[in-house]
């Protein structure tokens, strides 16, 4: 089930009235921020998908794909809301720079009739089999440094999807719901795809309901155990297929409706180098015990290199850009001294090894920055801390659900995104019985949020963050840090006479 999409069935018109006649905005979220459009998206195979069309994100001003999936009888999706609601929850959880994004969801309760309705990323580029169609017509051959690149992006996602707890299996990983971008970044999408083959039965949900499995040209991604046996194998195998056609540019499948496993053994025998003849070979195997796991696969020899320290450096600088701030690196490069030496090599005996600041290029570090913020050049080396939660949401109450006005309002969810600065002022009345907190928070959407409440000698750093969080104002990950932030803050304002204090911190 591919959630972002790449071919547009806008017809070839290409007309300005057709053009205005698909950007009517026909419908919007209860919230106001996603907007459907006429225009429709082609999704391929997805069950239980009624239809889906291009939408806009007027918050991010981009497009993004609006899914729908109908329910003929109220009572059958009444029969599964429980079910339908926990999935979609989770699934908003999923956070990683090489996976599709999954942005919202809600429900449209009419008549006797059920909606569930959700925003995807849209993925404009085309998916990995284009990409590989094209690269064939024009006779080019394969990158070897671009096929490892994109291995280690796929396997970085996959390690990430069977990391969680519980594990996501993705279970229809081909090069159709493989995705790339023009700067080389790939994402894979249909990651829900299993869970909604469990979730939603054919009966009860209209539309046409087909699986990938079911695609003639598809079935060779699949495992032979697929179906009976479904565990992290099932994605390797497939991922095997994915790496193996993306080396070759095409596994011919010699006029025949499917392709044959002596056509991928031959694919596989075609390799010159025999570190990916081997890597290839060990995920498709047709013992599933006997595939390597995804977190395996990135430490093979075909793959595996020791980081760069500009990488590393680079990795630690995205994930603590709290510590500085905004436009640091332009500024920084500006007041560098063109002469000066950034780094040393001492020989004995001979002249020493010298890297000055003139030798890199301020643009070229700026668009290394990005793409590895991006996630081109993910950390291959380094084994997960523990496994990625993927939490229930928090639920509305049922008091607060009497007292929403829309007839189909969003679920309330948790924050995900990150704070990445704060500043905070105090003010506290004559008396000192109460003081006015305002608090300003920017997240690493560079989206800003302000806050404010009154503090009562009473109240502690700890319950406000904790009730930041419950109303989903800020990210768990971030609680200790606000408290610890709030408490220093609250302890310097509290040690001085009545007045106004303020201070500012950058924080992951």
């Amino acid at each position: 089930m591919t959630m972002s999409v790449q071919e547009r069935n806008s017809g070839s018109g290409g007309k300005e009235e057709e053009s205005e006649d698909e950007s009517e905005i026909l419908e919007e979220s209860p919230c106001g921020r996603w907007q459907k459009r006429k225009e429709q998206v082609s999704q391929g195979n997805v069950p239980g998908i009624e239809s889906a069309s291009l939408a806009m994100d007027t918050e991010e001003g981009v497009e993004v794909v609006w899914n729908e999936v109908l329910f003929s009888e109220r009572k059958v999706f009444n029969a599964l809301e429980d079910k339908i609601k926990a999935m979609f929850e989770n699934l908003m959880q999923v956070e990683h720079p090489n996976i599709v994004k999954f942005h919202k969801y809600w429900l449209d309760m009419r008549d006797n009739q059920a909606r569930v309705i959700f925003i995807t990323e849209y993925m404009s580029s085309g998916s990995l089999k284009q990409f590989l169609k094209k690269t064939k017509k024009n006779h080019k051959t394969m990158n070897v440094k671009a096929w490892k690149r994109w291995c280690t992006q796929i396997l970085s996602a996959l390690s990430y999807l069977h990391s969680c707890d519980p594990p996501i299996i993705h279970g229809n990983l081909t090069c159709d719901t493989i995705f790339i971008q023009h700067n080389g970044l790939i994402k894979i999408g249909s990651v829900w795809h299993r869970l909604f083959v469990n979730v939603f039965p054919e009966a009860g949900v209209q539309g046409k309901v087909r699986h990938n499995r079911d695609e003639q040209r598809n079935l060779h991604f699949f495992s032979p155990e697929y179906g009976s046996e479904d565990d992290y194998a099932i994605d390797i195998f497939s991922f095997g297929i994915c790496a193996l056609e993306m080396a070759v540019l095409e596994i011919q499948a010699n006029g025949d409706a499917v392709v044959s496993k002596e056509a991928i053994t031959n694919a596989g025998q075609s390799l010159e180098d025999p570190l990916m003849r081997e890597f290839t070979q060990s995920c498709v195997r047709h013992e599933a015990k006997m595939r390597p796991t995804a977190h395996d696969l990135l430490f093979h020899r075909v793959l595996f290199e020791v980081h760069s320290l500009k990488l590393l450096a680079a990795h630690c600088f995205i994930s603590n850009q709290y510590l500085l701030p905004e436009n640091c690196v332009e500024e920084k490069t500006k007041s560098f001294d063109p002469n000066g030496v950034m780094a040393e090599i001492e020989h004995k005996g001979r002249p020493g090894v010298q890297l000055k600041y003139s030798h890199v290029s301020p643009l070229e570090l700026e668009k290394f920055l990005e793409d590895v913020k991006n996630g081109i050049y993910p950390l291959m080396n380094f084994a997960s801390a523990r496994p990625h939660p993927v939490p229930r949401a928090l639920s509305l109450s049922q008091e607060h659900m009497e007292t929403v006005k829309t007839p189909t309002p969003e679920p309330q969810e948790t924050e995900t995104r990150r704070v990445v600065q704060m500043h905070c002022n105090m003010e506290s009345n004559e008396e000192g019985t109460r003081t006015h907190l305002s608090l300003f928070l920017k997240m690493d959407d560079k989206l800003h949020r302000q806050l404010s409440c009154d503090i009562l000698p009473t109240d502690n750093s700890k319950d406000l963050a904790n009730e930041l969080v419950h109303y989903a104002f800020i990210s768990e990950e971030d609680c200790d840090k606000l408290a610890m932030f709030l408490e220093d803050e609250l302890c310097k304002h509290r040690g001085i006479t009545p007045g106004s204090s303020g201070a500012m911190v950058m924080m992951h």
